[in-house]
């Protein structure tokens, strides 16, 4: 994968052809979402970043993940949760949640990836992205025998 000091310029490469502005504030959210192997969401990311810019607002944190996800510069990964979740991956990837403690890990399944769509879907339109979530109880979460034999 590639270092932090790559992505940062693939952002400012991708910024510039999108014609966003390189602001100070959007490097600083970028930069701490392309090192963050969390999936944070908005709130996670503004304490973060107020840590290096103490006036940032939470809006302003917000705002720019919607824009950077609209140009296709992050992902919003979908979350049964009320809150989004937010990442920077290169490589293609999907997702397993845990139910309890909301955990979100990146797998891949090439098999799945190289599967065609049935007829009909191509049929839709144009499909953009196609990713698959995974939700059970994580082994962290499942702890006990109990709970184990139940799932």
């Amino acid at each position: 994968m590639e270092n932090t000091g790559g992505k940062l310029a693939a952002f400012g490469t991708a910024c510039r052809e999108a014609g966003l502005r390189l602001t100070h504030q959007r490097l600083e959210i970028f930069s701490e979402l392309a090192v963050a192997v969390d999936h944070p969401t908005a709130e996670t990311i503004h304490q973060r970043i107020k840590i290096k810019i103490p006036t940032i607002s939470l809006d302003t944190v917000y705002r720019t993940l919607a824009t950077f996800a609209r140009h296709g510069l992050i992902n919003k990964v979908e979350t049964v949760e009320s809150q989004a979740r937010f990442e920077f991956k290169i490589m293609r990837h999907h997702h397993l949640t845990c139910r309890k403690c909301n955990k979100i890990t990146d797998f891949q399944w090439e098999s799945l990836d190289d599967v065609s769509l049935p007829e009909e879907i191509s049929r839709w339109g144009r499909i953009e992205n196609r990713n698959v979530t995974v939700y059970g109880i994580c082994s962290k979460c499942m702890g006990n025998d109990h709970e184990r034999r139940n799932f």
